[in-house]
């Protein structure tokens, strides 16, 4: 259960990241309630990655620096998935003769 919470979340987040990186590309109206909570989300759950890359265009820059902390959320997802599966389930029983 806790696993599934985790693959969960940070599917979630790295989804969220995604719409983000769709709605610039796509140039949806900032105005738009819809976007203008995905673009809150998404400036939330990016990790610092805003301003990481600095190409001349704006919709590049979202497009790298979003893409990457998606993608960074979804590694971090499979990390804590396989330290939980690795450390805190119980090994399994041999079988009883």
């Amino acid at each position: 259960m806790v696993r599934a919470a985790i693959t969960f979340v940070c599917g979630l987040f790295a989804v969220v990241l995604a719409f983000q990186i769709i709605l610039v590309l796509a140039e949806a109206n900032p105005d738009n309630g819809f976007a203008s909570f995905i673009d809150g989300f998404s400036g939330a759950v990016s990790l610092g990655f805003d301003g990481l890359f600095a190409p001349d265009s704006d919709k590049a820059a979202v497009l790298f620096n979003y893409g990457a902390a998606a993608l960074v959320w979804l590694l971090i997802g499979a990390a804590l998935n396989y330290l939980v599966r690795r450390f805190a389930l119980p090994a399994p029983r041999p079988p009883q003769a």
